[in-house]
C-alpha cells in the first residue's frame, strides 16, 4: 500500500517487499519488519518462524496485518515503545511472550530499517527461542536451592529469601526474626545407630519442625543438623518465643528409629531483623551467637548486640595474642606459695601477663580461653615454661646455687591431648640446668576427666623427671576418689571459692575440711587458693593446710621483685 512519504511505483513496491521477503525467509531465526504508523505496530512482512511463535493470520485481500499481540502488550511490548521513544539504532534483551502459563522465552533484538526522510519507522524484529534454556536452568536451580535428605529450602534458598526481606524499603525493626535450631546429641546418635539412621531422624525432625510452625514461616536446613526458621512477627517477639515453645513441645515425644526409641531435644536462638543488619548471613550469624548461649543455659535465647562484639574481640585477640607469641612480648609473674607452718617461702607460680599499647594490661581469664580455642595455649605453655626456668637459673646464679624453692607452672588441658608434654619439658629443665624436683606442674581437673587414660600417661612421663604435679582448682570439677588413688599427684590447690568464704560460710569451711582430710588420709600435700586475710591463712594452718597463696602474702610481681620478696623473707 502507497505512502504519501514513498512517492515510488507500485511495481517497485511490490519488489522492495519481495526483497524483503526472501530476506526474511533466508534467516534461520524468527524474524519480521514491523511498520510503525498512528494505529501502533503492524507487521509488514515475516517469515514462516515468525508467524509459528507470534501466532497472527494474515487478512485476506489486505496487505497490511492484523495488531499482534506479542508487540502490543507484555514485556516486548513495554520494551518495543521504550525503545522507539529511545531512537537507538538497534536494542537486545530477554524477555518473555508475557503468557502466565507455558510463556515462552526469547532474546530480541530490534534493528531499525533505514527508509526515506519523513516516511514511517520501520525496524526488523528477531526472536532467538531460549525457552528449553530457560526451563533448564529454572530446573537446575530449583534443585540447587532444595536440601537433597529433607526436601526443605537448603541455605542459598533461605539466606535469599532473608536478603529478599532485608532489601524491603517498608520493613520495620523487629518485624521479622531468624531462629537458628540445633539438633542436641546428633553426633553421638549418628556413631551409634550408624549413618542412615541418622537421617531418618533428620527427617523425622524437620518433620516435627514443620508441624511446630505456621503456613507463612520459612523452614530451611542450613547445615548438617542445624535448620533456619525465618518468620513474620505480627506480636513482636512474643511470637518467635512462642514458637520456640512450641518446636520444644512437638520434641517431647521420643524417635523411634528401627527398634530404638531416641529423646531429642534443641537448642533455639533467635535474631530480629532490623535495618542494622546488612544481609543474610550477619542475621543468620546473629541467631548462632544466640544459639551456642542456648547451649549453655537450655533454653532458648535472643540475640544481643554485645556477643558479636565479644565474638570479634576474641577474634582481634587471636591475631594480636600470636604475634606477642610469636615476638616474646608476654610476661611472667610471680607469686610466692607460702609454708603455713614456717612461713618461709616454698615456691613461686609463674603467671602470664600480657601488656598491649594502648589498652594496658590484658587479664589471663579474658586472654588464656583465646588462647586455649585457637590452640595458641601450646607454644604459650611452652614460652611459659622455658621462661620460668630461664628466670630461676638466673636467680640460682645471682644467689651463687640453687635456692631452696620450687617453681609452679601452669599445664593446660589443651596442651595435654595436643603435645609431647613429657619430652617437652624435658628439654626445658636441661636448657635451664634445673632439676625436675623443683618444678610443678598444675593442671585443671578438667584436663583430667576430659582424657584420664591421656592425662595418666601423661603425668607418668612427668615422674620419670621427678616433677612434681598439682591438681589445680580441686573441688570444682568431677574428679573421683579412685582417679585420685591411680594418678601420681602430689598437691591439692583448693579453689578460691571455697577458701574465701570460709569465715562467713560453715559449708564452705565444711568443704575445705573434707579436701583436707582426703588429702591427708592419701599423702597428699595441699595449697589454699585466695588468702587475702591474715585470720583466713591461721585457720588454715590450724586445719593442716600444707601451703598458702594470695594478695594477703604478695601479689605476682616482676622477677626482680619477687627475689627480693624471697630475700626479704628469708634473711
Amino acid at each position: 500500500m502507497p505512502d504519501a512519504a514513498e512517492p515510488f511505483a507500485p511495481e517497485v513496491l511490490r519488489l522492495l517487499g519481495q526483497a524483503r521477503q526472501v530476506y526474511l525467509d533466508a534467516l534461520p531465526i524468527p524474524a519480521a519488519i514491523v511498520t510503525i504508523d498512528p494505529d501502533g505496530p503492524f507487521i509488514e512482512c515475516a517469515n514462516d518462524a515468525f508467524r509459528h511463535v507470534s501466532e497472527y493470520d494474515e487478512r485476506l485481500g489486505d496487505r497490511r496485518v492484523s495488531k499482534v499481540r506479542l508487540l502490543s502488550t507484555g514485556p516486548i511490548g513495554r520494551r518495543l515503545a521504550e525503545y522507539l521513544a529511545s531512537g537507538e539504532p538497534a536494542h537486545q534483551f530477554e524477555a518473555n511472550d508475557g503468557r502466565s502459563i507455558g510463556a515462552r522465552h526469547f532474546l530480541v533484538r530490534f534493528a531499525r530499517v533505514r527508509t526515506v526522510e519523513y516516511g514511517p519507522v520501520r525496524f526488523v524484529i528477531s526472536l532467538i527461542d531460549r525457552t528449553a534454556q530457560v526451563e533448564t536452568e529454572r530446573s537446575l536451580r530449583s534443585e540447587m536451592l532444595l536440601d537433597s535428605l529433607t526436601g526443605l529450602p537448603n541455605r542459598l534458598a533461605f539466606t535469599e529469601q532473608v536478603d529478599r526481606v532485608l532489601s524491603d524499603p517498608d520493613l520495620a525493626d523487629g518485624s521479622y526474626a531468624v531462629l537458628a535450631v540445633d539438633m542436641e546429641r546428633f553426633s553421638r546418635v549418628n556413631e551409634c545407630v550408624g549413618a542412615i539412621a541418622g537421617d531418618e531422624l533428620l527427617i523425622a525432625f524437620a518433620r516435627r519442625l514443620v508441624s511446630a510452625l505456621r503456613p507463612t514461616d520459612m523452614l530451611a536446613r542450613t547445615s548438617g543438623d542445624e535448620f533456619g526458621i525465618l518468620m513474620k512477627l505480627d506480636r513482636g517477639l512474643a511470637d518467635a518465643l512462642r514458637a520456640a515453645e512450641r518446636i520444644k513441645a512437638v520434641l517431647t515425644l521420643p524417635f523411634r528409629l528401627t527398634d530404638l526409641e531416641i529423646r531429642i531435644d534443641c537448642a533455639i536462638g533467635c535474631a530480629l531483623v532490623g535495618r542494622g543488619v546488612g544481609c543474610a548471613d550477619e542475621l543468620l550469624r546473629n541467631a548462632q551467637f544466640a544459639l551456642k548461649r542456648s547451649k549453655r543455659v537450655g533454653t532458648a535465647q535472643v540475640y544481643e548486640p554485645v556477643q558479636a562484639q565479644a565474638v570479634r574481640r576474641r577474634f582481634s585477640m587471636e591475631t594480636e595474642l600470636r604475634r606477642a607469641i610469636e615476638a616474646e612480648a608476654l610476661e611472667l609473674a610471680y607469686q610466692p606459695l607460702i609454708d603455713l607452718k614456717t612461713g618461709k617461702i616454698a615456691s613461686f607460680e609463674a603467671l602470664a601477663r600480657w601488656r598491649q599499647d594502648p589498652i594496658g594490661m590484658i587479664s589471663p581469664g579474658e586472654f588464656i580461653p583465646v588462647a586455649e580455642e585457637s590452640g595458641l595455649i601450646v607454644p604459650l605453655g611452652r614460652w611459659a615454661l622455658e621462661t620460668a626456668l630461664r628466670t630461676m637459673a638466673e636467680w640460682d646464679k645471682a644467689h651463687g646455687g640453687p635456692l631452696p624453692f620450687g617453681m609452679s607452672v601452669n599445664l593446660s588441658a589443651i596442651q595435654i591431648s595436643r603435645d609431647n608434654v613429657a619430652q617437652v619439658v624435658f628439654g626445658a629443665l636441661a636448657g635451664s640446668g634445673i632439676s625436675g624436683d623443683r618444678l610443678t606442674l598444675e593442671l585443671t581437673e578438667s584436663a583430667i576427666v576430659q582424657d584420664p587414660d591421656r592425662a595418666s600417661s601423661v603425668l607418668q612421663g612427668l615422674k620419670k623427671l621427678n616433677v612434681k604435679v598439682a591438681m589445680d582448682d580441686f573441688g570444682t570439677g568431677f574428679t573421683s576418689i579412685g582417679s585420685l588413688q591411680r594418678l601420681p599427684i602430689d598437691v591439692l590447690k583448693i579453689d578460691r571459692s571455697f577458701v574465701g568464704n570460709m569465715c562467713e560460710d560453715e559449708d564452705a569451711t565444711s568443704i575445705v575440711r573434707a579436701i583436707l582430710s582426703l588429702a591427708s588420709s592419701l599423702g597428699i600435700e595441699t595449697t589454699a587458693e585466695g588468702i587475702e586475710r591474715a585470720e583466713l591463712g591461721d585457720a588454715l594452718a590450724e586445719m593442716g593446710c600444707t601451703y598458702g597463696q594470695g594478695y594477703h602474702y604478695a601479689r605476682p610481681m616482676p622477677p626482680d621483685e619477687a627475689l627480693a620478696y624471697w630475700r626479704e623473707r628469708n634473711p
